[in-house]
């Protein structure tokens, strides 16, 4: 584990390190700030002192589940490194892997493809909440949780190797399983909107085996989402 002062991108400077087949799995960096950080679809993540910006790296294994499962293995490892700091805190898991708690956006994760390997970001929102318009946004401290980065990286990176090798070892079925414990009940009226904008609503009605949302619109047609974001309510 490696944390650095500043840096651009956490995520850009493992990939670096990837491409030059330079890091092995399990290594972590994380950044006091950053000045380029990266969400999903290219957004900007905001990156104030006091929060978590880490990013880790795994190994793309003969016999492993599709990369792509990744992202429900850091979303659910995220998860659970948060509820084990806020036990009695309203959260859930949102499609594929945001977390809401008390309905607001905590963290951001980022999975990247560099050759046999994939890099993992995640921001998690630790004692400073960003002002973001048109999104709520939490903190672990405005929650109540007592943490500083450091001691939440330490708690993450053992949760992210256990939910890891439940994945290499029993499988993407069970990962989804976990996910959907976790995640927004099935019935659950949502909002899906694509990179032009475009929106389409109606009943979540699961996830398929390779993770897509199932949307059941309300005709009754039920429709696959592999990418876009999501709304609950």
């Amino acid at each position: 584990m490696e944390t650095v002062g500043r840096t651009a991108s956490t995520n850009a400077d493992v990939k670096a390190l990837a491409m030059q087949g330079s890091v092995a799995e399990g290594f972590w960096l994380r950044a006091k700030t950053q000045s380029g950080g990266i969400g999903r679809l290219g957004r900007k993540w905001e990156s104030p002192a006091g929060n978590l910006y880490c990013s880790t790296v795994v190994d793309i294994r003969s016999g492993d589940p599709l990369p792509s499962s990744l992202s429900f293995v850091a979303g659910v490892a995220v998860y659970k490194a948060i509820r084990s700091f806020l036990p009695g805190a309203e959260m859930i898991l949102k499609w594929p892997n945001d977390i809401l708690v008390s309905g607001a956006k905590i963290c951001g994760i980022l999975l990247e493809r560099m050759k046999d390997q994939v890099v993992v970001g995640i921001g998690v929102n630790i004692a400073v909440k960003p002002e973001i318009e048109g999104r709520a946004v939490t903190s672990l401290a405005a929650e109540g949780a007592t943490i500083d980065a450091p001691g939440f990286l330490a708690r993450l990176s053992e949760t992210f190797a256990v939910v890891m090798n439940e994945w290499r070892d029993q499988g993407f079925p069970y990962i989804l399983t976990e996910w959907q414990k976790l995640a927004h009940p099935v019935g659950s009226i949502i909002t899906t909107s694509d990179e032009r904008g475009e929106t389409t609503s109606g009943e979540y009605a699961g996830l398929t085996a390779d993770g897509a949302l199932c949307l059941r619109k309300g005709d009754g047609t039920l429709i696959e989402i592999r990418a876009g974001d999501i709304s609950i309510g």
